[in-house]
């Protein structure tokens, strides 16, 4: 029992530090909160987190077959850099409507929050490497162990970890706009700023090989 209380306090841990950089998912998140509502921010979130251990799992014991998958990533990072800058575009576009108070264009459609935290996350590969490099720390200091029941407890507790991080930009957001008179306007130019930021990394990282597809192919070459 206290190896698997352990293994959980361990992917909490590492999944709630995670998630608290300033990074794309948490700030849709946060924007989802601020524009719509809690409920529906915190289904975006669960999208997120479903898909983040369906990774986690992944990068478990389907590494073999991940890095294989050059060219798949390869075009999943064009396609998050894509959708990080439409984001960033969406909230400069809000933060310039209605009083600072408009709505991201990008969230204007009618896709269940669920499902759109499933595909955003889906999108984003950038997990895989992280959570290969921390498992495989994990497997080094014999926290995590090779069999069921240990990669279980350590999903759970990363799931959750994604949740509660998730929550504390939801629930902060909503806070800051509800407390401070214009404070929405505020928030979608600094979101928009972060996504530009985050977007400009993500494009440097491809084009300079260290993205997830870079990674990738050395991994597949150092094993051979």
């Amino acid at each position: 029992m206290g190896s698997f209380i352990k293994v959980f306090f361990w992917g909490l841990l590492i999944s709630f530090l995670g998630v608290l950089p300033l990074g794309t998912l948490t700030m849709a998140a946060m924007q989802i909160g601020i524009q719509e509502s809690v409920q529906q921010a915190i289904y975006f979130s669960l999208g997120c987190l479903v898909v983040e251990m369906v990774y986690v799992r992944l990068s478990l014991i389907g590494l073999e077959w991940i890095v294989k998958q050059e060219n798949f990533l390869k075009w999943m990072e064009w396609a998050t850099v894509f959708i990080i800058f439409a984001l960033a575009i969406g909230s400069f576009i809000a933060a310039t409507k209605d009083g600072g108070e408009g709505k991201n264009v990008f969230l204007q459609n009618n896709m269940h929050r669920f499902l759109l935290g499933m595909s955003m996350s889906a999108l984003n590969p950038v997990q895989l490497p992280f959570w290969f490099g921390w498992s495989t720390v994990l497997f080094s200091k014999k926290v995590l162990k090779q069999e069921n029941s240990s990669y279980n407890i350590y999903i759970v507790g990363i799931g959750l970890g994604t949740l509660i991080g998730h929550g504390l930009f939801i629930f902060g957001g909503s806070w800051l706009v509800s407390s401070m008179a214009g404070a929405q306007s505020y928030v979608n130019w600094v979101i928009g700023g972060i996504f530009t930021i985050t977007a400009l990394i993500q494009l440097f990282r491809i084009l300079s090989g260290k993205g997830i597809s870079g990674k990738m192919k050395k991994l597949k070459e150092e094993n051979g």
